[in-house]
């Protein structure tokens, strides 16, 4: 129940269904918000210096580690645009979303964040000012965000992404569910992303795997738009056999993928940054979805989520 006199914030986590990788190249991504692992934030009043109690840190924000300097320059960003002092606030932030998961840990707190602040002074939020508060925030912990994890996780459906053109919301129509793993591994993206560029000078090769999953981006937004349950569970499997080609999955993330296959899955792959993280499977029903799940789990997955494409 919320306190009176707080001010509460909530931002689903979030999955990238295909393009990982491939977008940085300029070829199309789909991700998708998960509410099903979320965070929030609760804002109280308090006397003296902004105070913040997370998991990373319990202290004055201005005195926080590197660690949530993303916070500590998007706060006092917030409260500028809000026409308020930069103290006498307490910040409370609880998650369910792992971090360096690639399931937009940061991006999720800072939306959290921001909601939460303007809840507490009874402002009025729009989208753009939400991602440009939430961009501060992401830049210090990212250097260069494309804006795909925040835009997705503030966003109630999935969202259509190249670098050249920007955001553009999905009508999809699936009515299956999505089981998120978690290996228990961080994802190492720069590892990832340093593979992929060094795979680059070696020939037309990789050059022609990206580009096919640019087409597989294209035909998944159709799937998803038209309802081909089968046709985007291939899709799915695709990308995932051209990303182990590429050198970014893992071997765990490949096993997770095979038990996913062959305990009901119509489709699997890895997701996000890759060499760790996690992998998603699609099933038809949230009944299969509980059963994949705990096949999942006793394959040695650290924890799962169920995420129906209709919530």
């Amino acid at each position: 129940m919320k306190k009176i006199d707080a001010g509460i914030g909530t931002s689903s986590s979030k999955v990238i269904l295909i393009g990982e990788h491939s977008v940085v190249y300029g070829q199309p991504a789909i991700a998708m918000p998960v509410p099903a692992a979320r965070t929030v934030t609760e804002t109280t009043s308090c006397h003296g210096a902004i105070q913040l109690h997370c998991v990373f840190y319990d202290g004055i924000l201005s005195e926080g580690p590197d660690k949530i300097a993303g916070l500590k320059k998007m706060i006092p960003a917030t409260l500028k645009v809000l026409h308020q002092p930069d103290e006498n606030l307490a910040l409370s932030i609880d998650s369910t979303i792992p971090v360096e998961r690639g399931m937009g840990s940061s991006a999720a707190t800072a939306i959290s964040v921001v909601r939460s602040l303007f809840d507490y002074f009874k402002t009025p939020l729009d989208q753009k000012t939400l991602l440009r508060l939430v961009a501060v925030s992401e830049k210090c912990c990212h250097g260069n965000p494309s804006g795909l994890d925040a835009a997705a996780a503030s966003s109630s459906r999935p969202i259509y992404f190249t670098r050249e053109k920007g955001f553009d919301w999905i009508k999809q129509t699936l009515r299956s569910c999505l089981v998120i793993a978690d290996t228990g591994l961080k994802g190492e993206t720069k590892k990832a992303v340093a593979v992929m560029k060094q795979r680059l000078t070696q020939g037309s090769s990789v050059r022609s795997q990206i580009e096919k999953l640019g087409v597989l981006a294209l035909h998944a937004r159709d799937a998803l738009e038209s309802a081909k349950e089968e046709q985007f569970g291939h899709i799915l499997l695709d990308a995932h056999h051209l990303l182990r080609g590429l050198g970014v999955s893992h071997p765990f993330l490949d096993h997770l993928v095979h038990t996913a296959m062959t305990g009901g899955a119509i489709g699997a792959k890895m997701t996000g940054g890759g060499c760790g993280g996690c992998m998603i499977a699609l099933v038809h029903d949230e009944q299969r979805a509980k059963h994949l799940a705990d096949k999942l789990m006793h394959a040695g997955a650290l924890q799962t989520w169920i995420q129906p494409f209709d919530g």
